[in-house]
């Protein structure tokens, strides 16, 4: 009987199962959360604040897209809580609803000329909703693939849910750009923005169906077995392990500057400033994920061997020579010079964006790993991405480009800081 009941769980909770749904359900999160960075750039300034002058449209666009980052920490605490408490598989479910939801809707809304001001407001709801969802899906998809993971390969199983990252771009894009090629703009304008949105639908289900197939991750079932739950995670992780989030908050903040700065602020830029179309530019951004998508897992590879936190520390390095690179690439005058930026800019981000979920996961217990990861993730979003396009947007009308390569510079020297001081994982190879 021993035998029997211990090798049911096996099948189940089988390598390629476990990778598979923590990867598809983030690229999925990512996908929907991308279509909206997107369509932040080229549709809602046109749709929901055509009241406003085109530099005040984009504007009142990116502070709807900076209220997802305001929202995922509460996401963190909602879903980290019951993570932490009833299991990571039925709280990743129901983070994917959210997110599914949330974006299906934001296809169904009335613009400003059907109902006025109640069109940007309810944009912003739904954009909540969005950073809900995101927030609790993070955690929960690395904790699914790390606690899983055998000796030796932590960090190569924690960035298959980061390889969401780059496909939810890719496949974001694409849908844009086939759009805009097959309809005109009046047509895209009138009703093809919706169609990706709507389409998430069926992605939704693609993830349900997979990760309803799983089954609980090893450590939080040795968790439940020996009664180390406790009753309010949050609380436990801000009273006992305080110093942890901070340090891993300002740890990733140069990631999520950099990211936000190379998708939605050179996509804003590029168009409005330098001349680029919309499909054009597009598709020099699709060229650059290429290259997100490669160093993920050779970060992954490099941090199973000489560790995490000294993989983060190099890729920090990289992003703050990245920095002064920034305006002089960006601003080459060729399809060359701005591929370079991409590529380079992008694959600094692979660099720091692969060990980032691993390293956050080893600074907290099992009791409040979701929650504690899953904060700190999305409290550095909060203070990297959240206003980043925004920022950087002001910084290079006023003073110019090279200001924002300075400015990604900057954060990233709070970033190395933050690794410098960090704390020893908890849990080791």
């Amino acid at each position: 009987m021993t035998a029997t009941a211990t090798a049911v769980p096996a099948p189940a909770n089988s390598p390629r199962r476990v990778l598979f749904a923590s990867l598809i359900g983030t690229t999925i999160e990512f996908f929907d959360f991308y279509i909206y960075a997107t369509a932040a750039v080229i549709v809602f300034p046109k749709l929901f604040f055509p009241q406003s002058d085109p530099a005040s449209a984009t504007l009142q666009s990116f502070a709807t897209f900076a209220l997802a980052f305001i929202a995922r920490p509460v996401g963190s605490a909602l879903f980290g809580h019951f993570g932490d408490r009833i299991g990571r598989k039925a709280t990743l479910v129901a983070a994917l609803l959210t997110m599914g939801i949330s974006t299906v809707v934001i296809g169904l809304l009335p613009t400003y000329a059907q109902v006025g001001v109640l069109a940007p407001a309810l944009l912003a709801v739904c954009r909540l909703g969005q950073g809900i969802g995101l927030g609790g899906e993070w955690g929960g998809a690395v904790l699914l693939a790390t606690e899983n993971a055998p000796p030796g390969k932590r960090a190569w199983y924690g960035m298959f849910p980061q390889l969401g990252a780059p496909i939810g771009f890719l496949c974001s894009t694409g849908i844009f750009l086939l759009l805009t090629e097959a309809m005109t703009d009046a047509q895209f304008l009138a009703w093809g923005w919706r169609i990706p949105f709507l389409a998430s639908a069926a992605l939704v289900f693609v993830g349900l169906w997979v990760r309803l197939r799983i089954t609980e991750t090893p450590d939080f079932q040795k968790a439940l077995d020996k009664d180390e739950r406790v009753k309010v995670p949050m609380l436990t992780a801000v009273r006992d392990h305080p110093f942890a989030l901070v340090a891993g908050t300002f740890a990733l903040v140069a990631t999520f500057v950099l990211f936000y700065l190379m998708t939605v602020f050179a996509l804003s830029w590029g168009t409005s400033k330098l001349g680029y179309s919309r499909e054009h530019f597009l598709m020099l951004q699709m060229g650059g994920v290429l290259f997100f998508a490669l160093t993920i897992p050779l970060s992954a590879l490099y941090a199973d061997r000489y560790g995490r936190r000294n993989a983060m520390i190099v890729a920090t390095l990289l992003i703050i020579g990245f920095g002064f690179a920034f305006a002089p690439l960006l601003e080459s005058g060729s399809d060359l010079g701005v591929l370079a930026f991409l590529a380079l800019g992008l694959g600094a981000m692979g660099l720091t964006y692969g060990p980032c979920g691993t390293i956050l996961a080893e600074m907290f217990p099992t009791a409040v790993r979701y929650t504690g990861a899953s904060l700190a993730f999305n409290m550095a979003g909060i203070l990297g991405a959240s206003p980043a396009p925004y920022i950087a947007t002001r910084l290079g009308e006023r003073y110019g480009l090279a200001s924002v390569g300075w400015y990604l510079a900057g954060m990233a020297t709070l970033t190395l800081l933050a690794l410098w001081v960090m704390p020893r994982p908890r849990t080791t190879d």
